[in-house]
């Protein structure tokens, strides 16, 4: 499954995020809440460092995203990225599910990553003035949900 592109947010921001099909987070844009999600596609894909394991060759990732990213310009800019736009609102995804009850959803995905990152209370709330500490306690909660998905034998980190 590919990447996954919706958007979430409190208090006069939103967080941009490009998640994988685990809802690992990949990319992560902070914008003022006035700004459109269709604007911000560009930007949040320019931020993805890697996406991990290369697709077989021949294939290209797809980009799951709601129904903010609808438009031309967004479209654009996924493929220019080198992905496949699936842009799909809850009511095409839910007659999808009801058409062919064993298709998976991949919308939930990331608004799974959104509720971990307002798990961490002073994200969840917005105490910062500054958007590049928001934006910094943003990248610490990242680094964290990802360690958190690493298997190993022992995981540090319990909060």
């Amino acid at each position: 499954m590919g990447p996954t592109l919706p958007t979430g947010g409190k208090n006069g921001s939103k967080r941009h995020l490009l998640v994988d099909g685990r809802g690992t987070p990949l990319s992560l844009v902070v914008t003022g809440a006035n700004r459109h999600d269709v604007t911000q596609v560009e930007a949040v894909l320019a931020a993805l460092a890697t996406i991990g394991r290369a697709p077989a060759p021949g294939r290209r990732p797809r980009l799951c995203a709601d129904a903010g990213y609808r438009g031309r310009k967004a479209g654009e800019a996924m493929e220019r990225h080198g992905c496949i736009p699936k842009v799909k609102g809850r009511g095409d995804e839910a007659r999808e599910l009801k058409a062919n009850p064993s298709k998976k959803a991949r919308r939930w995905v990331v608004e799974a990553s959104h509720g971990w990152f307002n798990r961490f209370r002073k994200l969840l709330v917005r105490y910062e003035k500054l958007e590049r500490s928001y934006l910094a306690l943003c990248h610490l909660a990242a680094a964290i949900i990802v360690f958190r998905k690493v298997r190993g034998e022992i995981n540090i980190i319990y909060g």
